[in-house]
């Protein structure tokens, strides 16, 4: 997948923790009240997983992962504000944390970024094709026109 680099990354970065979580709420409409685990399913394709790791009052740290017949991939583990409503993608299934990723090696504000970029880039580009797929967490559904790709 190529990927788009913008100038100013920082300022796109949390646009698109912005977009994330947005995109979020709409395949989790229940998003503050999640239950530990779920499951949604859509005819034809692999199983979407939900887990929460972790809850405090305005954070939530989830796993969202397809059930493939190889493996879990791509569980990636999602720190969600619910009061900033931000979601920032921190780790997938072949790319550690942060921290643990450049550990060793000459760690630069600008590889820290890049790095978290290419993270939260790839979440969102998974929410979209999750939701044009129509995965859902609940009840609500929702017409392709209704989220804006970043």
């Amino acid at each position: 997948m190529s990927i788009f680099q913008p100038a100013e990354k920082s300022f796109w970065l949390q646009k698109v923790c912005e977009s994330n979580y947005e995109k979020l709420a709409n395949l989790i409409p229940d998003l503050a009240r999640i239950d530990d685990t779920a499951v949604a399913q859509v005819t034809g394709k692999p199983s979407l997983h939900l887990r929460l790791l972790e809850r405090s009052p305005y954070t939530l740290t989830l796993e969202l992962t397809h059930d493939f017949v190889r493996g879990l991939e791509p569980a990636v583990k999602i720190r969600v504000s619910l009061d900033a409503k931000t979601a920032e993608a921190l780790s997938d299934h072949c790319r550690p944390v942060v921290l643990d990723a450049l550990r060793g090696s000459e760690t630069s504000a600008r590889s820290v970024l890049d790095y978290k970029w290419s993270l939260n880039y790839f979440l969102t580009r998974w929410l979209d094709h999750c939701l044009q797929s129509d995965y859902r967490f609940g009840a609500a559904r929702y017409s392709h026109e209704e989220f804006v790709a970043v």
